[in-house]
């Protein structure tokens, strides 16, 4: 692929896992400063790595929202609890994966991705 190419097929990716309200939001709010940065996510996080099949989206969600948990960021994290709904992953999935960061990241970070991805759940109006 050429950078073209790459970014075409990252923003179709972006888009499909985040939804259209949220890119477009993004690029949106995009200034002089970081508009390189929303170009470099689209054509390299999502054209180069998400756009690779030797993973589902499923699978890469799962993967994702366990980085973000160990990593504390919330915003990400709670964007990813919905892209992985996108994607197929159950709240019994995303309930496993923040179990399973309670040992390997620690009891604090999954208390707070469980109470972040409640958020999540009540502001859809998901029963969990």
């Amino acid at each position: 692929m050429d950078e073209n190419e790459r970014y075409e097929k990252g923003m179709q990716i972006r888009r499909a896992v985040l939804g259209d309200e949220h890119v477009d939001r993004s690029l949106a709010n995009a200034t002089a400063f970081s508009d390189t940065f929303q170009d470099l996510t689209t054509r390299y996080a999502w054209g180069e790595v998400w756009s690779r099949p030797q993973l589902s989206k499923h699978s890469r969600s799962l993967v994702t929202v366990g980085m973000l948990i160990a990593l504390n960021r919330k915003p990400e994290f709670q964007l990813h609890v919905k892209a992985a709904l996108n994607n197929g992953v159950s709240i019994e999935e995303i309930k496993e994966v923040v179990l399973q960061s309670a040992v390997y990241c620690g009891l604090p970070a999954a208390h707070s991705a469980f109470h972040d991805a409640q958020e999540v759940f009540d502001e859809l109006n998901l029963e969990v």
